[in-house]
C-alpha cells in the first residue's frame, strides 16, 4: 500500500512485479487511486469460464448468491458473539432478521421475474439502503439484492451499540460518500485497504478482478474483488473497528471534520494499518480445508475455491463463514 507523497525507486517496483505483488495507490487521505499489478498469470482457461459465467444469468447469480450468503452469515455471527458477552433484546432481534434474510437468499433464484418467494421477508428499510447500490449492481438479481440490502439494514442498525468507546462517536448507519462520522470513515477506510488485497489474491490465481458477478462491471471497477470481498467485511474490517474503539485505543481527537466529512489523522489511519496486518495475521481453521490458516491466506484459498468451481472441478463456492 502505497498512500500519499511516497515513491518507489524502479528496483523496487521490478521486485515486487517479479514477487507478483500487487502496489495499491492511496491518496493521502486514503483515497483508492489504483494498481500496478504485475502481468496476468498463464491460466487464460481460468479466465474463459469466468467470462462465460458472467454471461449465463443462472449461473452468474448462483455465484451472487454465495457472496451474499458469506456476508449475511459472517454478519449474524459478528452480532452474535457481542449478544453473547452483552446481551442486549434489539441485538437478539437483529439476528432473527438476519436470520430470516439467510432463509430467503437460499432460496431467490435467477428467472427474470421478482421472486415472490421473499418479498414478505424484506424489511421497509431496505429502500433506502438499495438507493444507494442497487443501480451500481447487475440486473437480474432483484430478490438477492434485496436480501442482501434488508440483511445490511438490520446489521448496521444495531453495530453502533457493538460499540463502548466511552465518546460521542456519531454513528447511526452506514454511510459510505462522504462519511458523516468517525466509525463510517474508519470503515470505508478499511473496505478500501481489503478491496486491494483480494484483487491482489485473484490477480494471482487468475482471474479478471474487474468481471465481477454480484456487483456490475463497470470501467475501471474491480467487480469480482468487491463480489469475493463481501464475506470478509464483517471478519476483518468492522472487527478491527470494533477493536480500536472498545480497546479505548482511539478518541475524537483522532479524527477530522472537513467539509462534513470525517477522515482519520496520520497517526490514526497507522494504528489503523497495523491493527489491520493483524487481523489478516491471525490463524483460524479454514471451514473447507480443515487446517490452520492466516485471513491473508484466506483471501488466496477463496480466489482458488472460486477459481475450482468455474472450471468444474467442485459443484458449489463455499464461501469462507466463520463461527
Amino acid at each position: 500500500m502505497v498512500m500519499g507523497d511516497i515513491t518507489l525507486t524502479t528496483p523496487a517496483l521490478t521486485s515486487l512485479l517479479e514477487a507478483r505483488v500487487q502496489i495499491t495507490y492511496l491518496s493521502k487521505y486514503g483515497r483508492y487511486l489504483g494498481n500496478l499489478s504485475p502481468h496476468l498469470t498463464k491460466n487464460s482457461i481460468l479466465r474463459m469460464n469466468q467470462h462465460a459465467a458472467h454471461a449465463d444469468g443462472i449461473k452468474r447469480h448462483h455465484i451472487a448468491q454465495r457472496f451474499v450468503l458469506g456476508k449475511l452469515r459472517n454478519m449474524r455471527t459478528l452480532l452474535m458473539r457481542y449478544h453473547r458477552s452483552s446481551p442486549d433484546p434489539l441485538i437478539s432481534t437483529q439476528i432473527e432478521s438476519l436470520t430470516r434474510c439467510i432463509k430467503a437468499t437460499e432460496q431467490t433464484e435467477y428467472a427474470g421475474v421478482p421472486d415472490t418467494i421473499v418479498m414478505h421477508e424484506i424489511d421497509a428499510e431496505i429502500m433506502e439502503e438499495q438507493s444507494g447500490t442497487v443501480v451500481d449492481r447487475m440486473n437480474g438479481l432483484g430478490s438477492l439484492l434485496g436480501c442482501e440490502g434488508a440483511g445490511s439494514a438490520a446489521y448496521f442498525g444495531v453495530f453502533e451499540r457493538l460499540i463502548k468507546c466511552g465518546w460521542a462517536h456519531g454513528f447511526c448507519k452506514r454511510i459510505r460518500r462522504p462519511p458523516t462520522d468517525p466509525v463510517n470513515a474508519m470503515l470505508s477506510y478499511g473496505y478500501v485497504i481489503l478491496t486491494g488485497q483480494v484483487a491482489s489474491a485473484l490477480a494471482s490465481v487468475g482471474f479478471d478482478p474487474y468481471i465481477g458477478y454480484l456487483h456490475a462491471s463497470r470501467y475501471g471497477k474491480p467487480a469480482l474483488a468487491l463480489d469475493l470481498m463481501e464475506e470478509f467485511r464483517p471478519i476483518i474490517v468492522d472487527s478491527v473497528v470494533l477493536s480500536l474503539l472498545n480497546n479505548r485505543q482511539l478518541e475524537a481527537k483522532d479524527f477530522v471534520l472537513e467539509l462534513n466529512s470525517y477522515r482519520m489523522t496520520d497517526a490514526t489511519k497507522r494504528l489503523f494499518l497495523e491493527k489491520f496486518e493483524e487481523r489478516m495475521q491471525e490463524v483460524i481453521t479454514h471451514p473447507v480445508f480443515s487446517y490452520k490458516v492466516s485471513y491473508r491466506r484466506c483471501l488466496e484459498l477463496q480466489a482458488r475455491l472460486l477459481a475450482k468451481y468455474l472450471t468444474g472441478e467442485i459443484a458449489e463456492y463455499t464461501p469462507l463463514i466463520v463461527r
